[in-house]
This record gives C-alpha cells, sequence and structure tokens, in this order.
C-alpha cells in the first residue's frame, strides 16, 4: 500500500469516524464504520486486511476530542451530513400509534391494557417488547397496565415456580411497575362459575368424543352427536369434570359456535379440559379441570376491564373464539391490534423459552444470565439499561408486518445512557508481550484521562515497566512506530520497543496509528481480566486504575468497547476480575 492510498484511506475514515461519533452521540467504533468506508470506496477493497489497522489509529485520534470538537470537524469536512444528522434527531419518525378510540388530546375512556406471559421461564429480549409497548401506552394515557400470569397449563407449558418473580424483575428492569399482578390459576372457581351460566345460556356442551374423531366432524361441518345434550345434563357432566370424575381425555366442554363456520378453528372449540399433571403451585395442585388459553383470557379481559389487547397477527383466530362467548354474555369485546412478529439479530440461540431450558439444562449455557442468551436477565448483567431496550422497542411501532430488531439499536440508545459516566481504561486481550525502553520526561505527552469529555474527574497512571503487552492486531512491522496512548511514540525493533524523539505531532499529522497497552502479564502491575461475551469469554490485561471501579459499574476499554464490572478476585479462576461486555 502505498503513502497516497494510505492517506486518502485515513481520510475517508476520519470523515466516517466523526459522523459514527456524532450521530450516535458517543465514542466512534471502528466495526461501526467499515461497512460505510468499504462501501464507499470499493477500490479499497483489495487492501482489506491492512484497513482495519489504519482506521482504528484514526478512530483512536476522533475519540480523543471533545464533544464539541466532533461536531466542529464535522461542520468543516461534510457539513450536509452533519445537517442530515440534527434534522434527524428532531423527527420523531416512530412514535407509536395512537389507540383505536382513544384520542390524545381528550381521552375519551380510561385505558386499561395487560401482559399476559406464560410463567414457564424467564423472559428473552423479544419478550420485552409486549411491556415496553403497554407500559409506554399506559403511561401516556394515565392508564393502567396489569400483569397477568396466563399458567394455566400444567402440563405441555408447565409454569417454572422461580419464573414468576423474575418476570417481575424484568419488568421492573424495562422501567415499568404494573398496577395489578393476576394469577390465573388462583382464579379457577371463577372460570368455571361463568362456564356454568354458558352451559345455562346454551353456548357449551360437553363432549366425550376422541379427539381424532371430532376432528374429523368438524373439518366435513358435521355437529357432534354431543351437541344437543340438554342443560342438565351438560351441567351434571361439567360438574364431574370439576370434581375429577374422568381421566384426561375423556371429556372436554365445549363452546358452540357454527359448525358450518367457513374457518374449521372457530367450529365448536374447546374450552375446558382435564389434565392429570398437578399444578406446580400448592394453591393449585388440586385442581384437574382447566380452561383452555382462549376461554380463561377472555373471561379474565372482561373481568380485569382491560379496554385494549394487542397480540399477535398468528392469534387472530383467538378474538374471533372469544367473540363467540362475549356475544353469549352480552358483552363489548375490547379493542384489538395486531403486529407483526419481531426476529433479533446478532444470536445464534433462538427465541425460544424451551430452547433456552433445554440449553441450561445440557450446560451450553451458564443460565438465564449468560451474555451468549438472548435473555433480559443476560442484557441486564451486560449492564444493558431498561431504558435503553425499551427504546429499541417502542421505534419498531405495531406494524402487522414482521419486524427485525437489531441489538445495534439497543447498543445506541444504551451509550447515550451511559458514556458519560463510563471511565476508560485500556484493557489489551490476547496480548502480545514485547519488552520496553523507558522514555524521557521530555517524550511523555500526558496521561490519558478518566473521560476525556470530564477532565475534572483526573487522569489515569500506566505503569511504565520494562514489559508490555499490546493486541496482536496493533503490533506493527518490525522498524515501524505506533503511539502508546498517554506515554510516547516507539519503534519496534524485533521484540523490543525503542522510545523515539517525536513529538505528539506525529499523531496529529496522522504519521503514526495510536494504540492501547498495559503492563505485561508477568508484572505485578498488571491486572488479569475475564471478559464473558456473547461470543466467549476472552482473557486479557487491564491497566492497574481498573480496580478502582466498583462492582456494576459500567467502564469503558478503549478501542474494545463497554463493561460491566461483575466479580472482584475470582481466586477460583486464577484472576483479578470478571466483567460483562455491554456492547461496542
Amino acid at each position: 500500500m502505498d503513502d497516497e492510498l494510505r492517506d486518502r484511506i485515513k481520510r475517508s475514515a476520519k470523515k466516517h469516524a466523526l459522523l459514527n461519533a456524532v450521530k450516535h452521540k458517543s465514542d466512534a467504533e471502528v466495526g461501526a464504520i467499515m461497512g460505510p468506508l468499504m462501501g464507499e470506496n470499493p477500490e479499497f477493497r483489495p487492501h482489506g486486511d491492512a484497513i482495519p489497522g489504519i482506521v482504528s489509529g484514526v478512530v483512536s485520534q476522533i475519540n480523543d476530542l471533545s464533544v464539541d470538537e466532533r461536531r466542529s470537524r464535522l461542520e468543516t469536512i461534510a457539513p450536509e451530513a452533519l445537517t442530515d444528522i440534527e434534522s434527524e434527531d428532531t423527527t420523531d419518525t416512530y412514535d407509536l400509534p395512537s389507540l383505536p378510540g382513544v384520542s390524545d388530546d381528550e381521552p375519551t375512556q380510561s385505558v386499561r391494557m395487560r401482559a399476559a406471559p406464560n410463567p414457564n421461564g424467564p423472559w428473552h429480549i423479544g419478550h420485552a417488547r409486549m411491556p415496553a409497548v403497554i407500559g409506554t401506552y399506559s403511561n401516556r394515557y394515565d392508564g393502567s397496565f396489569i400483569i397477568r400470569f396466563d399458567d394455566t397449563d400444567p402440563e405441555t407449558k408447565r409454569p417454572d415456580l422461580d419464573a414468576y418473580d423474575d418476570i417481575l424483575e424484568d419488568v421492573a428492569y424495562l422501567g415499568f411497575e404494573p398496577d395489578d399482578v393476576i394469577r390465573a390459576s388462583d382464579r379457577l372457581e371463577l372460570y368455571y362459575a361463568r362456564a356454568r351460566e354458558l352451559i345455562d345460556a346454551g353456548g357449551a356442551y360437553t363432549c366425550s368424543c376422541s379427539g381424532e374423531h371430532f376432528s374429523k366432524l368438524k373439518n366435513a361441518g358435521e355437529a357432534c352427536p354431543h351437541r344437543e345434550k340438554s342443560v342438565n345434563q351438560t351441567q351434571t357432566e361439567f360438574e364431574a369434570m370439576i370434581h375429577g370424575e374422568y381421566s384426561a381425555g375423556e371429556m372436554v366442554l365445549r363452546v358452540r359456535t357454527d359448525i358450518e363456520h367457513k374457518n374449521p378453528a372457530l367450529r365448536d372449540w374447546v374450552a375446558f379440559r382435564l389434565i392429570d399433571t398437578p399444578h406446580p403451585r400448592p394453591q393449585a395442585a388440586d385442581y384437574r379441570c382447566w380452561p383452555m388459553l382462549d376461554f380463561q383470557s377472555g373471561i379474565d379481559d372482561h373481568e380485569t376491564g382491560v379496554t385494549h389487547i394487542i397480540r399477535g397477527i398468528d392469534l387472530q383466530d383467538s378474538a374471533k373464539r372469544q367473540r363467540f362467548v362475549y356475544d353469549y354474555f352480552d358483552w363489548e369485546y375490547p379493542e384489538v391490534v395486531h403486529w407483526g412478529h419481531i426476529n433479533v439479530d446478532e444470536y445464534d440461540v433462538s427465541l425460544s423459552t424451551s430452547t433456552l431450558i433445554e440449553k441450561i439444562e445440557t450446560g451450553e449455557l451458564d443460565g438465564w444470565d449468560d451474555p451468549r442468551a438472548p435473555t433480559l436477565q443476560s442484557l441486564r448483567r451486560r449492564g444493558i439499561k431498561g431504558d435503553a431496550i425499551v427504546e429499541a422497542m417502542i421505534n419498531l411501532g405495531t406494524s402487522t408486518t414482521n419486524v427485525e430488531l437489531s441489538m445495534s439499536s439497543i447498543y445506541s440508545n444504551n451509550r447515550q445512557h451511559i458514556d458519560a459516566k463510563a471511565d476508560r481504561y485500556f484493557f489489551v486481550r490476547n496480548g502480545e508481550t514485547f519488552t520496553l525502553e523507558t522514555a524521557s520526561e521530555d517524550t511523555i505527552a500526558g496521561h490519558p484521562p478518566l473521560h476525556p469529555d470530564n477532565p475534572e474527574r483526573g487522569e489515569r497512571v500506566v505503569p511504565v515497566t520494562d514489559g508490555i503487552t499490546i493486541e496482536p492486531a496493533d503490533v506493527p512491522a518490525d522498524g515501524d512506530r505506533v503511539w502508546l496512548k498517554g506515554y510516547a511514540c516507539v519503534r519496534r525493533d524485533d521484540n523490543h520497543f525503542r522510545t523515539t524523539n517525536d513529538g505528539i505531532e506525529v499523531v496529529r499529522e496522522g504519521d503514526v496509528d495510536v494504540i492501547h497497552w498495559a503492563p505485561a502479564p508477568e508484572s505485578s502491575a498488571s491486572i488479569s481480566v475475564r471478559m464473558r461475551t456473547p461470543d466467549g469469554d476472552i482473557t486479557g490485561i487491564a491497566e492497574p486504575d481498573l480496580t478502582d471501579a466498583e462492582i456494576d459499574d459500567i467502564v469503558q476499554f478503549e478501542r474494545v468497547g463497554f463493561a460491566r464490572i461483575d466479580t472482584k478476585d475470582e481466586q477460583s479462576l486464577d484472576t483479578d476480575m470478571t466483567v460483562y461486555w455491554t456492547h461496542p
């Protein structure tokens, strides 16, 4: 690569680094600007292996600038881009639409909404969308937010006793406090009472057909032979179901709909069935006659005064089934908003509670808060604020089409919450060790600050020993120079770094790359760190001032990313500290 091409790469990298830093109001990231850089300059692609090293030095220089300096320089080299960014900042294009039947200016009714989780495990990221949107609507309309645990399937979707509290902790993490918390398994007697009323109204009958036989009748549009049972016989047999006089599969209670309905899924659907497996909650363990979700949910929405329901587009039939029950009781059905599924990038693990349970049980994941798990517990342990997740979910809107949630949007939001508080430190991953010649005092450019925008916090002093460690990607060719940030310019001589007499101007002029470093691993000044990431654990060496950080503090490892301090002095792991990677 000749000098002219290197200069062009640096100029383009400078623009994109400034764009990235100003747009996201945080430090620029090499990974975030590589795509735009290469897309704008396809002639750079043959040199793809060398470009990240050049970009890294430019990014380091940009990140040393204050927020105002970054904006000023971007205004000089790309004023149109700065105008576009500032225009985006003042335009909210993804706000939630108004709820049907409710005016933002003059609400005509009290808004009451519910999230209805199945407590079979803590929440994954996709689950956050419902409480984020419902909680936001509740705040917007001064309404009510209900958490209703739909736990009426003790067999196929067996509740986890810990999940009730885990989910409430997830809701609190997202920044919301429900007005009411309901467990459906506490309400069996209510469902039985409504079922008796439905039978009296001619809206339900007991059926002992096998599932296979009834399916054939239903698909043919033929009535079940039990459909014309008397109300008295149905009531008697339903009471026998409640008292456990049948085994699972022997008898069900069906809602009488239209046996010739054009949609077979709506024809005489099951409202109650028998389950022999006891419920894990002691309060519900004696019950054997359990409502199906469509019956239970429909009754609860009416009884709790729900005005608006948000549910997946794939659950349109649920509203149609429930309307048959509402018509029998002459109830008004709530307003419904359907939305598409959410897909989340970045993870190899599917957003499936059952899949996550399996991977935890087999040891593929350490637990629900494993950084490789796409769960809210994992994000919380990594140091991602609940507000950042809510903001990303709100931006998805309520479209009926499937939507893609990019984790980068959560990361971008989170940077705005944590950047100002996160002190900076050096952390070298899987470093290479070199001996170091000590620089004279007049060549030392100054110590790095704890935070570039908050000089009053002070500086860090990275001890200079006779050995240092740097990241493999930063190792210069033999004879080339690099600038050890906060120290001096050095030239590589085989396995040794010798200081030069160059001043800081060689950095400002872009002649040398700026890299981070740490004392050599064998030095008493080095701090061994295990960083847990979604891609697995990474080990490395950090500067000793990192020990000043407290548990739960969020720090930024320069040129690496943000991390949350998790534990210290882990003797069993032979490391001084464990941190959880937050994001770039």
